[in-house]
């Protein structure tokens, strides 16, 4: 008698006797909970934090503090594809006055997009994986877009 198939672990494939074979599924979660929203969060400014063009930029010119900043990271996200409504600040403000500080260029918001899907590829996949991905490429449009555009 074969196992129960655990859906994203394995899936029996043999039903001779005494032989029992596995086939290993891979499963990546979908980005539809708080769980998997702050585990992709986690890994993405991993990477961002590592990156040789971004990093600095988030380290040494924002300064950010990570216990301060991941915490609204995800929950902006979780607002973004779960609906929740933990975040409440404005986000263009706040890289307005980055911007201000250092001007953010196109290469700077296709680097953060690129970092960003490659977490995704990774790691992560179903709808609300997909609506990240739209959502990222919206965000990283608009803020291009307005940061550039001249002051009123």
């Amino acid at each position: 008698m074969l196992p129960e198939p655990v859906p994203g672990v394995y899936w029996p494939v043999s039903n001779q006797p005494g032989v029992i074979t596995v086939t290993a599924v891979a499963h990546k979660p979908d980005l539809d909970t708080r769980e998997h929203i702050e585990q992709f969060v986690d890994r993405f400014y991993a990477r961002v934090l590592t990156d040789q063009h971004l990093a600095p930029i988030f380290l040494d010119v924002a300064a950010i503090d990570l216990a301060v900043h991941l915490p609204h990271i995800k929950d902006y996200w979780c607002k973004l594809l779960l609906g929740e409504r933990a975040y409440r600040r404005h986000t263009m403000n706040i890289h307005r006055q980055l911007h201000g500080k250092q001007t953010l260029r196109a290469g700077d918001f296709q680097r953060w997009l690129d970092l960003f899907n490659a977490t995704l590829d990774d790691g992560f996949a179903g709808e609300g994986a997909k609506r990240a991905r739209q959502v990222a490429a919206a965000i990283a449009a608009n803020m291009e877009t307005s940061l550039s555009a001249p002051a009123r």
